[in-house]
């Protein structure tokens, strides 16, 4: 598929889509395809699933910035709305599934992996920038644990909502 073939297929799309690039040498890649399969058979009628091989796709990883599978891009009326990047549990897939099919907003779940390294590295970088007296360090260390929480704070969520829905206003 060349990148023409590609943008003709999301423009002409009247429902979400999910994009499943993917390899048939990738391992990670055959743990998600039969989650991805199966939801779609789940949300047929409501979302699409395309499933572009990255190795006779190579003009659309470039174009699109995938340096990276399995990668899972969606779609909404011709618009990327979210991508994953890696192997991801069924719960995060169908949680996206899910958002496409009702309309809502694509959120993509933090792994409990990704939330401790967050959190951990964070605290540990900031109580070294606290007993340094290193005031830089201490606040990337705390904007770092900040990133494995930010999606469960509710005053962000209540910020980035102000702000979302000022841009259409602008």
């Amino acid at each position: 598929m060349n990148i023409s073939e590609f943008q003709q297929r999301i423009a002409g799309n009247q429902k979400p889509i999910v994009i499943d690039f993917w390899a048939p040498w990738c391992a990670p890649c055959q743990i998600t395809k039969p989650i991805l399969h199966k939801l779609a058979r789940e949300y047929a009628g409501k979302v699409d699933l395309l499933v572009i091989n990255a190795d006779s796709a190579q003009d659309v990883l470039r174009t699109l910035k995938i340096f990276s599978i399995p990668t899972v891009v969606t779609y909404r009326a011709g618009n990327e709305v979210a991508r994953i990047v890696g192997a991801r549990s069924e719960a995060n897939y169908r949680a996206m599934f899910e958002a496409l099919a009702t309309g809502r907003q694509v959120t993509v779940l933090l792994t409990a992996f990704d939330r401790l390294l967050r959190l951990g590295s964070g605290m540990l970088l900031g109580l070294y920038g606290i007993s340094s007296g290193n005031w830089l360090i201490a606040g990337i260390g705390g904007l770092l644990a900040f990133m494995g929480i930010y999606d469960r704070c509710p005053i962000w969520r209540a910020i980035t909502g102000y702000f979302k829905g000022k841009e259409g206003s602008v």
